[in-house]
């Protein structure tokens, strides 16, 4: 059976370059979908409150009992001044009260956005309803450690707009995950170039070219509905080798698994763990030269997880064949990215800058999973493009963002042709894109 979307197609440019394209998101998108907001780590507090922004509007995600998360326009009913300003240089607001005081003339809110004190109330003779003036509210949702929101008050569950990635990615346990380290920063480009930079693998050889004596990176992606994932090909027999955690090609897998994992721990800080790492350096001496592939992958892995579990680390057990389904990473529609694996993940973000279609803010993040209580303590940090926080490899993927926004604009380029295999996930966004923009659908380019 022909899976979807699998034909050659081409994508108009209008969605990356347009101003007017980029205004209609406004309305036509991001008020209609459910969006990442935080981790539910993030509040652990009644009281606890992070803040969230989308082009105009801005939310108050607050933690109001032990087993609830509301979120409300972060707006004062009064005279319309934000509740909670973003400190200058960060990338939202964090704190803890009991209420939200308005700076400007001090009306106050409770955590379930009722307004509580309205200075010379008795100036108004009526018109002050306490469901006129207290905070609006939105809908959130948690699944998979993450707060979301939508400001479509007929959305459906965010269970159902999820599927088939929350089935799927069920079994990995991704709410068991914490921050290693995050980043972001304001990138010269549209939102869409920036996710669709991670959600293929076939720019890897061109692009990170130093993996190549590692092993063949090149994989499928496939829509999955409203969303779409991407995976390694593989074999027969070695399903799992589909998946994030993967073993090195070359005469002696022992050898080039060891050396893939240094080289990613040091040179991206991504995808691995230090157990993973460990591990990988033990295979020369724990295995005898010769060991098939499958052998050195099955070894390394259960290794690996046996000296997770002695500190306290418990891998999910995923079955191989579920591994393979899932494959490297997710396209959560519209601008959220999973790359998970069985202790570790790595999220991708972008959304836009205000209205301007040639920038967005970008935000990547690593997980992993630790012994209760010693995890890390981490923040949102602002890095630029050229910090050496970011290491070496990902800095070659903004090489790339910046270069094709400009060419975007060229008038001898018409618009991407997506390789239909590798690249089917840019074709099922903009798939996706045009049903609620109304306009941009792929076309066949036969």
């Amino acid at each position: 059976m022909t899976e979807p979307l699998s034909e050659p197609f081409t994508i108009g440019v209008e969605a990356y370059i347009s101003a007017e394209y980029a205004r209609a998101e406004r309305d036509k998108l991001w008020a209609r979908v459910w969006q990442q907001a935080g981790r539910v780590e993030e509040i652990p507090k009644v009281g606890d409150y992070l803040t969230y922004e989308i082009m105009d509007d801005s939310f108050i995600v607050v933690r109001t009992g032990p087993e609830e998360i509301r979120a409300y326009y972060n707006v004062c009913s009064h005279r319309g001044r934000r509740l909670v300003d973003t400190p200058p240089g960060a990338r939202d607001a964090r704190g803890h009260g009991r209420q939200f005081v308005c700076g400007f003339h001090g009306w106050r809110y409770n955590l379930g956005g009722e307004n509580t004190h309205i200075p010379e109330r008795e100036d108004w003779p009526c018109g002050l309803t306490g469901e006129s003036t207290r905070l609006k509210e939105v809908k959130t949702g948690t699944w998979g450690g993450w707060i979301w929101l939508t400001m479509d008050p007929d959305a459906g569950p965010l269970r159902d707009y999820l599927e088939p990635a929350a089935t799927l990615l069920g079994p990995f346990q991704l709410e068991n995950m914490r921050y290693r380290w995050r980043r972001w920063l304001v990138f010269d480009c549209n939102w869409k170039v920036a996710l669709e930079a991670f959600m293929e693998t076939y720019h890897v050889p061109y692009t990170h070219p130093e993996f190549i004596k590692f092993g063949a990176f090149l994989g499928w992606a496939r829509n999955q509905g409203r969303h779409s994932n991407i995976g390694y090909d593989a074999p027969k027999g070695m399903e799992e080798n589909q998946a994030k955690l993967r073993i090195g090609s070359g005469a002696d897998a022992r050898v080039s698994t060891r050396e893939l994992q240094d080289f990613t721990w040091e040179n991206a800080n991504t995808n691995t763990t230090q157990t993973l790492v460990e591990a990988a350096r033990r295979l020369v001496a724990e295995l005898p030269e010769g060991t098939p592939p499958d052998q050195v992958l099955r070894h390394w892995l259960d290794s690996a997880r046996a000296d997770d579990a002695a500190r306290g680390v418990h891998w999910p057990a995923v079955p191989p064949e579920l591994q393979a389904r899932s494959g490297t990473a997710w396209q959560i529609f519209p601008n959220f990215q999973i790359g998970h694996a069985l202790n570790n993940m790595l999220c991708y973000s972008a959304r836009p800058y205000g209205y301007d279609p040639d920038k967005c803010v970008f935000e990547a993040a690593v997980y992993e999973l630790y012994p209760p209580g010693q995890e890390p303590r981490t923040e949102w940090v602002h890095t630029p493009q050229d910090d050496p926080g970011w290491r070496t490899v990902l800095p070659q993927d903004f090489a790339n963002m910046a270069a094709v926004q400009k060419g975007m604009k060229a008038r001898g380029f018409s618009g991407p042709r997506p390789n239909p295999y590798r690249e089917r996930s840019v074709v099922s966004l903009h798939h996706n894109l045009a049903r609620y923009m109304g306009t941009g659908a792929p076309r066949e380019l036969s």
